[in-house]
């Protein structure tokens, strides 16, 4: 039998299923406010993602890297006098991010619902195995996932494996995503269908361009739309 034009859906999960960018904000807040007498807030957050961006080959992604970076960046900024009370609170908020409940995207429980069965659903997310695993676990989602791939990059590469794998190939697959660095724009080079669902705040290190001519491109506003674009896709409509 011949697969269907789209047998298989990736779902990203950071800020696509569930609260992610949001506590990393907070976070950032909290760490200028401890480093208030050494330097600016803006400055303080361009020395961090200086730093976030140039340890993301030793540490990866996820809470632990950004925590080893606010500690690097107070380091930095304090000319190595970072008092151990300040090192102290950030290894407390790195835990408190890392002990924070699990808080699903409105539409989320209800469109895995009514994909899954359907559809091949893969969970490809980045960040720390246990991190994601947790989150994953406390979300009450899994239920819904054929597979769950926790990856250190999303390239091309990755999305060819990845559908091979657990699909009929890129071809027959869908990746959605909020973002078009790691979701988006990979996955259609792949051969894909790549669906945006932008969120509110999105880290600027996932930020490009749509591609908008991409013919394999769709964006849509809120996650439950996807069950019909699928329909769309299949021709059930």
């Amino acid at each position: 039998m011949r697969a269907k034009p789209l047998s298989t859906i990736g779902l990203d999960a950071d800020d696509t299923l569930w609260q992610n960018e949001q506590f990393y904000r907070l976070t950032e807040a909290r760490f200028a406010s401890l480093l208030a007498d050494y330097a600016e807030k803006e400055h303080l957050t361009e020395r961090l993602l200086e730093a976030e961006r140039r340890n993301l080959q030793l540490y990866g992604f996820g809470i632990k890297g950004f925590t080893l970076s606010m500690i690097e960046t107070a380091i930095e900024v304090t000319e190595g006098r970072a008092p151990a009370h300040v090192i102290r609170q950030i290894l407390d908020a790195g835990r408190e991010m890392l002990n924070h409940p699990v808080e699903t995207l409105p539409h989320v429980p209800e469109t895995l619902e009514r994909l899954a069965g359907s559809y091949r659903l893969v969970l490809i997310t980045k960040g720390d195995l246990f991190d994601q695993e947790r989150k994953l676990a406390q979300s009450g989602l899994s239920e819904f996932f054929d597979a769950v791939e926790i990856v250190s990059n999303k390239d091309i590469a990755t999305y060819e494996r990845i559908f091979a794998r657990h699909g009929d190939g890129p071809d027959h697959a869908m990746m959605v995503g909020n973002s078009l660095k790691s979701d988006i724009i990979p996955a259609i080079a792949a051969g894909s269908w790549g669906i945006y669902i932008p969120h509110d705040l999105t880290w600027s290190f996932e930020h490009a361009v749509e591609p908008v001519d991409a013919p394999r491109f769709k964006r849509l506003e809120r996650i439950s739309g996807v069950v019909e674009f699928v329909k769309i896709v299949n021709g059930e409509w």
